[in-house]
C-alpha cells in the first residue's frame, strides 16, 4: 500500500501542469444534446433573471411611491379595506353554507333512496318507516349498552373479589 501511494506521488510530480489539467478533465467531451441544451437554456435564464430582476427593481419603485399616499389616507384606506375584507369572508361564508346545505339534501336524498322511500310514497308512510329504523336502531343501541353495562360489571366483582383476598392474607 505504501509503495502504491509513493509510485503515485512520484507520477504526480513528474506530470507537467498542462497534463495535470488534463488527468482532471474527463476523457471525452460533452455530447451534441448536453451542448444543445446549455446553448439553448442558458439564454433563456439569463432572459428570465433579467425579468425577476426588473419586476423587483419595479415593485420597489411602486412601494417607495406608494408608502407616502398609503401613510396620508391610511385613515379612509383601513375602514375600507376592512370593509371589503367583511364582504369577501360574507360571500364566502354564504358559499359555504349554501354547499353545505345542498351537499346535505342530496345525502338525504341518497339515503332515503338507500331504505326504499321513493317519490310515489306518501309522506306517512315514510313516517312510519322513518319511526321504525330508528326503533330499530334503539333496541339494538340499547341492548349494546345492557351488554356493555353487564361486562364491566363482572369485570368490576371479579376486581373486588381479588382485592379482599389480597386483604385476607
Amino acid at each position: 500500500m505504501a509503495t502504491q501511494y509513493g509510485q503515485q506521488q512520484q507520477q504526480q510530480q513528474r506530470q507537467t501542469p498542462t497534463e495535470a489539467i488534463k488527468s482532471l478533465l474527463p476523457e471525452k467531451g460533452p455530447s451534441a444534446q448536453q451542448v444543445l441544451a446549455v446553448a439553448t437554456l442558458l439564454p433563456l435564464g439569463a432572459f428570465l433573471l433579467l425579468l425577476a430582476g426588473l419586476t423587483f427593481g419595479g415593485t420597489l419603485l411602486g412601494l417607495a411611491v406608494a408608502t407616502p399616499l398609503f401613510i396620508i389616507f391610511s385613515p379612509v384606506l383601513v375602514p375600507a379595506a376592512l370593509t371589503v375584507a367583511a364582504a369577501v369572508a360574507g360571500f364566502l361564508t354564504s358559499g359555504a353554507f349554501g354547499i353545505t346545505g345542498l351537499s346535505s339534501l342530496s345525502w338525504l336524498a341518497r339515503y332515503l333512496r338507500r331504505i326504499g322511500v321513493t317519490p310515489a310514497a306518501t309522506l306517512p308512510e315514510a313516517a312510519e318507516q322513518a319511526k321504525r329504523r330508528v326503533q330499530e336502531t334503539a333496541g339494538y343501541l340499547g341492548q349494546k349498552t345492557r351488554e356493555t353495562g353487564q361486562a364491566v360489571q363482572s369485570k368490576a366483582q371479579e376486581g373486588g373479589g381479588r382485592a379482599q383476598e389480597g386483604t385476607k392474607t
